[in-house]
């Protein structure tokens, strides 16, 4: 009679081992880690912010601001746009550092350009630049939408 429960015993212990080893290995084959995604940089989201603020303007783009052609500039006029451009996206990649200036800078630049070239392919993209700003910065600059877009009523 003894060996009877013994052997009862022994036979649920290894029952209770096989669900427990298929449960352990099941649950570590599902669980299979997956790469996680590289942290995002302060450098490539100033990539990201130079691909896209110098873009050509889309389609979409120039029928929403209701622009068909840009004035063509001399080439001094082009320079001149460009380093401001350059100036001004420099300031902005220095505003989004942490403690670091602010956007007044930029501000200016892209509103010297949109005064001196109004109708430029440069205009156009300091408006964009400036449309990208957060809002609580729009209103310490007083940036208005017609500022931004001046065709869009």
């Amino acid at each position: 009679m003894n060996t009877f429960w013994l052997k009862a015993a022994a036979g649920v212990a290894i029952v209770v081992g096989l669900i427990m080893l298929v449960n352990v290995f099941k649950s570590s084959s599902s669980k299979q880690k997956l790469p996680e995604p590289k942290p995002k940089t302060i450098y490539d989201q100033f990539a990201e912010d130079d691909k896209r603020l110098r873009a050509e303007p889309k389609t979409s783009e120039r029928q929403e601001s209701n622009i068909t052609e840009f004035k063509e500039l001399s080439e001094e006029e082009k320079v001149d746009a460009e380093k401001l451009f350059e100036m001004a996206l420099f300031h902005r990649k220095q505003a989004r550092l942490p403690g670091m200036a602010s956007y007044k800078q930029m501000v200016d630049y892209c509103r010297q350009i949109i005064q001196k070239y109004p109708d430029s392919e440069y205009a156009f993209k300091a408006r964009r630049m400036l449309g990208d700003i957060p809002d609580r910065f729009r209103q310490r600059y007083n940036i208005t939408d017609e500022e931004i877009n001046p065709q869009k009523k």
